[in-house]
């Protein structure tokens, strides 16, 4: 599995999308799973997500695209979300490899950023913004295809504990369809706890969940943050979860520790 940075705000989760902050507050009021899951859609209430190249060559690519407006004009105002002006995933379509970056815009409407794809097979791509003209936060997804042979591999067995560079990572929790269910991710090192954990974009973790088959998508981000005077860091980080319906999903969970970003990657159907 591969992971570069990762970022985003909230502190309840929301299927589809489930951070933003000041222009989309009150669209995301309540907890209820929205009619149609998040990332699923190219176009949502007006707004297009543009790839320069949907077909790419494993590797370092330089990865472009725009988000045009209802009159197809690229947007270039964007309200942030948890320091950032755009959030982009790109995750393979068995849920084998996992790419959180942040892209550059440049005056013209251009998103950009470097991505090292090694692998051939099929992609997807999502974009969480909150253009100030629409006064919310929205995510949409594209296919990217990266071309050669390739061999699909199942996504992988449920499983409640990994381990990603020598940390220890615990699940205690369930995905319940459309219901708001409390997630903990505890994290260890050489099995002692880790309380130090380093805020990472105004959080002390931060939460994809995709599902298996469709990739429905999901962000949340953990119960309180940093200074809050509240919010302990580590080794629990605990997140509101709520999955638009019945399925596996993968989770993908990234902290910060030692001056270092890590994603730990769990599989967990739903009860």
């Amino acid at each position: 599995m591969n992971a570069t940075i990762h970022a985003g705000h909230q502190d309840h989760g929301h299927a589809g999308h489930a951070h933003q902050d000041h222009a989309a507050h009150d669209a995301h009021a309540t907890h209820d799973a929205p009619a149609v899951p998040g990332g699923l859609q190219i176009t949502l209430d007006g707004y297009t997500l543009e790839l320069a190249e949907p077909i790419a060559q494993p590797g370092e690519i330089d990865f472009r695209f725009r988000i045009l407006d209802p009159e197809g004009d690229p947007v270039t105002d964007f309200a942030p979300i948890h320091d950032r002006e755009l959030h982009l995933i790109v995750a393979r379509r068995e849920l084998t490899g996992f790419w959180h970056v942040h892209p550059q815009l440049a005056a013209d409407g251009t998103w950009s950023v470097r991505l090292n794809l090694p692998e051939a097979g099929a992609y997807r791509v999502f974009t969480d913004i909150a253009p100030v003209a629409l006064g919310r936060t929205i995510t949409l997804g594209a296919d990217l295809a990266v071309a050669g042979n390739y061999a699909p591999e199942p996504t992988p067995e449920p499983a409640r504990t990994t381990v990603v560079d020598g940390y220890e990572v615990a699940l205690q929790g369930n995905l319940v369809p459309g219901q708001g269910q409390m997630v903990t991710l505890t994290v260890r090192r050489d099995g002692a706890p880790v309380t130090d954990l380093q805020p990472y974009l105004a959080a002390f973790g931060h939460l994809v969940i995709l599902r298996a088959g469709d990739l429905a998508y999901v962000h949340v981000h953990p119960n309180g943050e940093p200074g809050d005077g509240i919010t302990a860091p580590g080794p629990d980080i605990t997140f509101h979860t709520v999955v638009p319906g019945p399925g596996t999903y993968r989770l993908f969970l990234d902290f910060k520790h030692g001056d270092k970003v890590r994603t730990a990657a769990f599989t967990l159907p739903t009860v």
